[in-house]
Order: structure tokens, then C-alpha cells, then sequence
């Protein structure tokens, strides 16, 4: 059983930063590949980035790419989103969620344990 809490969320302004934080319960963190999603307009929640469980391998969304950067702390068992470049379309509700499995995938489905969300506002 794995527990998420993302913290980090709040209001930016067009350009500027955040970096989210995503810390997990349980002795087995370092064995699941994390991911951040947030909700799409009429959509379930969209894949941003992952990030398998040495750190070695990421995926990122199209949207993100070059402005996001997902990255991992197992000693803190923590998954960080650092996000730069923000755009008030980034502003959403930002998930972050915990797959059994080494190897990061973008597909939301195959994701096990999520956390409560952290709120992301970008001002124009």
C-alpha cells in the first residue's frame, strides 16, 4: 500500500515557476514508477510526465516537454514536478499517482495509488 501527498501547488504568474512535491508512505516506494497527470477539458486526467524507479527513465507529454522536469528522491521517498515556462492553460488540479511496475508508462490505467491533488493557478 502506497499513500501520495503532492504539496507545492499555488498561484504563478505566465513565465514563471513551481515545483511540486510528491511524498510517499511505504518501504516499497523505490520499487514503483511515479507519474503527475492533471485533468484535460472533457477528459479524464492527462499524462504530463513519469518517471521509472531508479530516476533513470522519464516520459513527458508533448504539452510539457522542455518545460517540465519530473525527478526523484528515493532516500525522501519524494517525486518532484519542477515546473517552468507555466502558461495559464497549466492551471489545474495536479495529481500525482504510483505504478507497480519499473518501468514509467503514460497511461493512467495502469496507475495504482493517486493523491489528493495539489492546485496549480497560472495568471496571464
Amino acid at each position: 500500500q502506497v499513500q501520495l501527498v503532492e504539496s507545492g501547488g499555488g498561484l504563478a504568474q505566465a513565465g514563471g515557476s513551481l515545483r511540486l512535491s510528491c511524498a510517499a508512505s511505504g518501504r516499497a516506494f523505490s520499487r514503483y514508477a511515479m507519474g503527475w497527470f492533471r485533468p484535460a477539458p472533457g477528459k479524464e486526467r492527462e499524462f504530463l510526465a513519469a518517471i521509472s524507479w531508479s530516476g533513470a527513465d522519464t516520459k513527458y507529454a508533448d504539452s510539457v516537454k522542455g518545460r517540465f522536469t519530473i525527478s526523484r528522491d528515493n532516500a525522501k521517498i519524494t517525486v518532484y514536478l519542477q515546473m517552468n515556462s507555466l502558461k495559464p492553460e497549466d492551471t489545474a488540479v495536479y495529481y500525482c499517482a504510483a505504478d507497480v511496475s519499473v518501468i514509467p508508462t503514460t497511461e493512467r490505467t495502469k496507475y495504482e495509488y493517486w493523491g489528493q491533488g495539489t492546485q496549480v493557478t497560472v495568471s496571464s
